[in-house]
């Protein structure tokens, strides 16, 4: 459940991408631009999980502490993010900047996901690693963290 913190960062990312288009042209908040947002929970997400999967990786199969293994997937993860990411705003951004017969018709959906991955990708490093942190560290540890062993067994 730690992913769930880098929607918050993804929508406001987008709201501000729309802000900065409506600066510029006027773009009214349509069906296609929602579809943006909507696009952009399925995009961010696995940023966070990339994160995650690292860490318990790290923590199960090499058996380093918590707090290494938060560090140690975040230097792991934090090239395909960014390379994920360019790669994903470098795509969109045609739609946004490029003017043509349709473009109106697409650039709300292309701010928003433009705005919300750029956003997404700083957040959700500055994030997760210290929620992450907070939720190894808890009482709880053993329940949060599964064996590959145990799950094979049951």
């Amino acid at each position: 459940m730690v992913f769930l913190i880098s929607f918050p960062g993804a929508a406001a990312g987008g709201v501000g991408g729309l802000a900065l288009l409506n600066t510029f042209q006027t773009q009214p908040l349509d069906m296609l631009t929602l579809l943006g947002f909507i696009i952009l929970v399925g995009i961010v997400v696995n940023n966070a999980i990339l994160i995650v999967h690292q860490t318990l990786f790290h923590l199960n199969e090499e058996g380093l502490a918590p707090i290494a293994a938060i560090e140690e997937a975040t230097r792991n993860r934090i090239r395909p993010i960014f390379m994920s990411t360019l790669t994903s705003v470098m795509g969109m951004m045609p739609l946004v900047v490029f003017p043509g017969e349709g473009s109106e018709l697409y650039r709300g959906l292309g701010a928003v996901v433009v705005g919300g991955l750029s956003m997404s990708a700083f957040l959700t490093l500055l994030t997760v690693p210290p929620l992450l942190r907070l939720c190894l560290a808890a009482p709880e540890r053993d329940v949060l963290v599964l064996r590959t062993d145990q799950l094979a067994a049951e």
